[in-house]
């Protein structure tokens, strides 16, 4: 059984670098918008002034970038740590009105996957539990109440919108050694999908110690030192 997400980005602006510079640019200039926007031809120019304007905390102008994510064969636990994200919006898999037919999919923890003898075990109490919902649907009972005995382990899709501000949030997050595995995984491929389009956009989408320049946990991976650590020192 594959254990690891599947993560596809299936919208985005094909404009993304001259939205947000317009954006930009319109703070700061008489130009009418429309104009700037015409106008913008020179990447590198509007880069250095994105760059800028980001650096500054102005962060408003790349909430006008919106993009969409097709994310499936990730656990219950993922995306309930995924859906307690702000300025998001989600459409997901029900476990109300799809029935799961036969064993349902189901996601093996790392530390359980290498373990023969604990992977045995829960491969066991997963097939328990299918055998469980399958007699309470057989027997009459609707799914929306059958699936109270589905584990967190259970599979599932969502799809899932996000502005670029909330993205750069997310990664600066979750990609922190500090988040659960598998959304630090799921996360990670959503920000390689975009940056294979728009690579401009990697230094944003880190670990938030790259950004911050210091780890501001409680406590630290020891990839970077910790914010009393780094005053102390100087």
């Amino acid at each position: 059984m594959n254990n690891k997400p599947v993560v596809k980005l299936i919208a985005k602006p094909d404009n993304m670098l001259k939205t947000i510079y317009t954006a930009c640019r319109t703070c700061y200039s008489a130009e009418y918008p429309a104009d700037i926007y015409e106008n913008a031809v020179d990447n590198d120019k509007m880069l250095k002034l994105i760059e800028r304007v980001i650096s500054s905390g102005h962060y408003s102008t790349v909430e006008h970038i919106q993009v969409t994510f097709a994310i499936s064969n990730v656990s219950r636990a993922c995306t309930h740590q995924l859906v307690r994200h702000r300025h998001m919006s989600f459409s997901q898999k029900s476990q109300r009105y799809v029935k799961e037919k036969g064993q349902f999919d189901y996601i093996i923890p790392p530390t359980i996957e290498k373990n023969p003898e604990l992977k045995s075990k829960f491969e066991n109490f997963m097939n328990e539990i299918s055998k469980q919902y399958q007699e309470f649907v057989e027997a009459g009972i609707p799914a929306e109440d059958a699936r109270f005995v589905l584990p967190n382990a259970a599979a599932s899709s969502i799809v899932a919108s996000l502005n670029l501000r909330e993205m750069i949030h997310l990664a600066n997050l979750r990609l922190c050694t500090r988040a659960q595995y598998e959304i630090r995984t799921m996360v990670k491929l959503m920000c390689d999908e975009l940056t294979a389009q728009e690579p401009w956009l990697k230094p944003y989408l880190v670990p938030k110690c790259e950004r911050l320049g210091f780890c501001d946990e409680d406590k630290s991976c020891g990839r970077m030192k910790t914010k009393a650590q780094l005053f102390h020192a100087s």
